[in-house]
């Protein structure tokens, strides 16, 4: 079985995720999972798609992300490795899909407009 290459994306952060059969080792940027996400919660979202179908132990991912912050990242490579593991198994698509792991999560941040202090929050009203 060759490696299968997919691309994830989240906010401002892109991630490419090659994936090959193997012992469930998750290297990102040539390190570590744990070395790379230092919290917990972004370990445990990276994992998340493979738990979703018992694959954690069955596969090898490799992720070069780039771009955003930690948790934009952790999306990126989530959206990477679901998009893979259907690529490699088409019958993990139906509960992917239904976990949400399938989706794109278009959200970005609103750009700031001119006269407010952020996207949308006002300089405070005075009536005198």
């Amino acid at each position: 079985m060759d490696q299968i290459v997919t691309v994830g994306r989240r906010k401002t952060s892109k991630a490419r995720v090659f994936l090959e059969k193997g012992t469930g080792v998750i290297i990102v940027n040539k390190k570590s999972l744990k070395d790379y996400f230092g919290r917990e919660v972004a370990q445990m979202v990276v994992k998340q798609p493979l738990e979703a179908v018992q694959m954690s132990k069955g596969v090898d991912i490799k992720a070069t992300v780039r771009g955003g912050g930690s948790f934009g990242q952790a999306g990126a490579i989530q959206l990477g490795i679901a998009r893979a593991l259907v690529k490699f198994d088409e019958n993990f698509k139906p509960s992917l899909k239904k976990e949400g792991f399938l989706t794109r999560d278009s959200r970005k941040v609103e750009r700031k407009k001119v006269g407010l202090r952020k996207a949308r929050k006002r300089p405070q009203y005075s009536k005198r």
